[in-house]
Formats: structure tokens, C-alpha cells, sequence
């Protein structure tokens, strides 16, 4: 190997622990949630591979914590499909704030990137793209390995399920609560984007008050951007 591809190999590795590295507080919420929908999912009647074929195929955890609870309430496949479809469309909004930094990649890179988009590799690639154009390796790195880490905590969960009785009792469901707290802290960065996140978490509090459902989370983020933006141009008059 010439000094040329063994500098490369190492920019490529440095790379992958850099993409690692940033995902890590991801894992910890993933292998958690995952644990409970693991448990919920052997609770609920699914087989071993159905269970973790959906966090390989599906990968959205409140979509697959909602499939989960129609399957054992006994909804039709339709009304499952279609829930979860109003329940991912949050994605449309996501994809839509990082495309304009990844022009330069393939269709097939963004097929796979798009495909491992999730509500918190999405924070972490918001403050990632400010002002640098993502590098590749990095970035997948991030997302591979927190999926790994959403598989793992579904293997995990449904492994030990037939011996929990109450997942509530190990608190696991306030783990994704608390991992989203961490990221936004770690996105503020001045007084605007404070007033913006106690505004946008009002309104989705309101809205689950409320009982909008389903659709709390497309209009609260609708709303919270909505604000932001009318603050920044306020702010620049």
C-alpha cells in the first residue's frame, strides 16, 4: 500500500470513529426504546423475525410502538399502514430541511441516507451540516450505527420479554423523552432558539391537550418553524 492509500484509509477511518462518536447519546435512547418496543412486540404475538425485520425495514420507533399496539388490538393491516404513514410524514419535513446540502450526492446515497433519517440523527446532522458540506463516511457512520443500536435494543427486548411483565416499571418510555431534551440543548445557541422551543413544546402540549392525536407532531413542527422564522425576520428589521 503507497503512503497515498494508507493516508486515505486513515481519513476514512478517523472518519467512521468521528461518525461513531457523535451518534453515541443516540444509542443509549435507541437500545433503550428499542428494549421496550422489544418487549412490547413479543407481548403483543410477533415472531422473533417479524419483530426485528420491522426495526430493520421499518425503523421509526413511535411508528413501530403504534403498529405494535394496533397488532394486538387487532386493527386491520389498513389502518395500521395508514397510521403509521400520517405518523411518518414528519419525515417529508426533515428530509426537506437537509437536502439542500447534499446535492452532490447520488441517488443511491440518498436513497440510503433517507432510508436511516431518523427524528434524532436528524438533530445531530442540523448542527453537522452548519457551514461544511457533510462529509460521506461520517455521516453514514452515524446513521448505520444508530440503527445497529435501535436492532440491538429490539433483540434485547424481545429476548427477555416472556420475563417482564410491566416494561412501564424500568421507566423506558420516558429514555426517548430525555435523549430529545439532550439534543435540543445541544442545538440552542442563542435566546431566539430558546423562546422557539418553549413556544413549539407549548403548542404540542396544547395540541395532545386538545386531542389532535396523530397529527400533533406534523403541526407542532409546522408551528414551531413557523415561529422561528417569523422571529429571525423580526429580529433583522
Amino acid at each position: 500500500m503507497d503512503v497515498r492509500s494508507s493516508a486515505q484509509a486513515k481519513r476514512v477511518q478517523r472518519s467512521w470513529l468521528s461518525g461513531f462518536s457523535q451518534a453515541a447519546p443516540i444509542w443509549l435512547g435507541y437500545i433503550s426504546v428499542g428494549f421496550a418496543y422489544g418487549v412490547l412486540a413479543q407481548k403483543a404475538g410477533l415472531s422473533t423475525l417479524n419483530a426485528i425485520l420491522m426495526s430493520v425495514i421499518v425503523y421509526a420507533g413511535s411508528a413501530q410502538l403504534i403498529a405494535v399496539g394496533l397488532f394486538a388490538a387487532g386493527a386491520s393491516a389498513a389502518s395500521i399502514i395508514l397510521t403509521t404513514f400520517v405518523v411518518n410524514l414528519r419525515h417529508m419535513l426533515m428530509s426537506a430541511a437537509v437536502s439542500a446540502h447534499l446535492k452532490g450526492w447520488t441517488k443511491p446515497q440518498l436513497a440510503a441516507f433517507a432510508f436511516e433519517l431518523t427524528d434524532e440523527t436528524f438533530v445531530l446532522h442540523s448542527s453537522r451540516f452548519v457551514g461544511r458540506d457533510p462529509l460521506k463516511t461520517e455521516t453514514f457512520a452515524v446513521n448505520l450505527s444508530s440503527q445497529c443500536s435501535w436492532v440491538l435494543g429490539t433483540w434485547l427486548g424481545f429476548a427477555v420479554g416472556q420475563v417482564i411483565t410491566d416494561v412501564r416499571l424500568f421507566a423506558l418510555d420516558y429514555a426517548l423523552p430525555a435523549m430529545f431534551i439532550a439534543l435540543l440543548v445541544l442545538q440552542i445557541k442563542d435566546r431566539t432558539q430558546v423562546v422557539v422551543a418553549i413556544l413549539s413544546g407549548l403548542l404540542a402540549v396544547g395540541l395532545v391537550l386538545l386531542g389532535v392525536g396523530q397529527w400533533t407532531a406534523i403541526i407542532a413542527t409546522i408551528g414551531g418553524a413557523t415561529i422561528g422564522m417569523v422571529l429571525e425576520q423580526w429580529i433583522r428589521r
